[in-house]
């Protein structure tokens, strides 16, 4: 496999019971396929107890990100004989609601995103309280110490955005367009911060409402036609690179499409050039590790990190290395 340029080094090591996070009509539906697959012929490599862990995330309905992080944690469930429960919402109340319902059901371990995290502290202190250890994936990995979790899985922001600003300075732009689509999320304010911290042209922002991708085009097209200089467009997520690029094109616009995170879709974008690059923070290892690392403090009191975040990323992925990333897309593991 090609070779990626690694900004930094990756550190490896009801609602609850009833239903899986809605798929996306993209890959959502092959992922799940092919996480019933592994379900039910996985076999555990482990006899220690049936333990029960929750997964509770901000995802909204349909995103592909989301898709790949609960199969790496199903994957890792198999292994560890975990009954995995996975529920979600992208409203700040009703996942904190979530994560009470899962203390409430007396679960062996909680896994949360705390992408609103004032909005997620008494339930996370709750669970604590009840004796149920807590491990932050994904977003809040500056709270997650303070909020008592063990570690926090994922990639580090800030850090994340100054590498797309570096990028976007060795490809000569100018003029930056960060497209936040969910307005109140912490990490995604610090992406876009981040890119402004490294990048030598100027960058502006413009929120939009994620959950309407029609609106989202529109926006962007709008600031793409009323600013000629625009010449990069940066999205927060995989499922709205596809919308800036048909945006770009009802636009008339010239502007590189540029994009934070990894899917099947922007893999074979970035192959034929319709994007410029990606930002992978692997979505499967922050799954897989969340659970295994859970399994680990309860089976040996093991706790990774030494008080510092368990980096999955971030790596940028150019067309030069997605045709090498192709199986594990179409797979839903990338």
């Amino acid at each position: 496999m090609a070779r990626f340029r690694t900004w930094v080094g990756i550190a490896l090591a009801g609602a609850l019971s009833v239903s899986l996070a809605a798929c996306s009509s993209t890959g959502g539906k092959r992922a799940e396929d092919a996480r019933k697959a592994a379900a039910a012929q996985g076999r555990a490599a482990v006899n220690t107890p049936r333990w029960t862990f929750a997964m509770i995330t901000h995802s909204g309905d349909g995103d592909t990100f989301w898709d790949i992080v609960q199969s790496g944690a199903e994957q890792a469930a198999v292994k560890d004989n975990i009954n995995f429960l996975y529920s979600h919402d992208d409203e700040a109340q009703q996942q904190a609601q979530l994560v009470d319902a899962a203390v409430d059901k007396k679960v062996d371990g909680i896994i949360v995103t705390l992408a609103k995290p004032d909005a997620m502290k008494a339930a996370v202190a709750r669970a604590e309280k009840a004796g149920i250890p807590v491990i932050t994936v994904n977003s809040g990995s500056e709270e997650s110490k303070a909020f008592g979790a063990l570690t926090h899985i994922g990639q580090d922001e800030t850090i994340a955005g100054e590498a797309v600003g570096d990028e976007l300075n060795q490809r000569g732009k100018k003029k930056a367009l960060c497209v936040l689509h969910e307005q109140g999320n912490v990490g995604h304010e610090q992406r876009c911060d981040g890119v402004a911290k490294t990048f030598r042209g100027t960058l502006r922002k413009i929120y939009v409402n994620g959950t309407n991708m029609p609106d989202v085009q529109s926006a962007i097209e709008a600031k793409l036609q009323a600013d000629r200089s625009i010449d990069a467009v940066v999205t927060l997520g995989a499922p709205y690179a596809d919308t800036a690029v048909k945006a770009r094109t009802d636009a008339g616009s010239k502007a590189e499409v540029d994009t934070f995170d990894l899917n099947a879709k922007v893999a074979a974008s970035l192959e034929n050039g319709t994007l410029g690059f990606a930002v992978d923070q692997q979505p499967y290892l922050q799954g897989y590790q969340a659970v295994d690392l859970l399994w680990l403090y309860k089976y040996n009191g093991d706790v990774l990190g030494g008080g510092k975040p368990v980096l999955t990323g971030p790596q940028i992925i150019t067309k030069d290395q997605a045709s090498a990333l192709a199986e594990y897309t179409e797979r839903g593991t990338r």
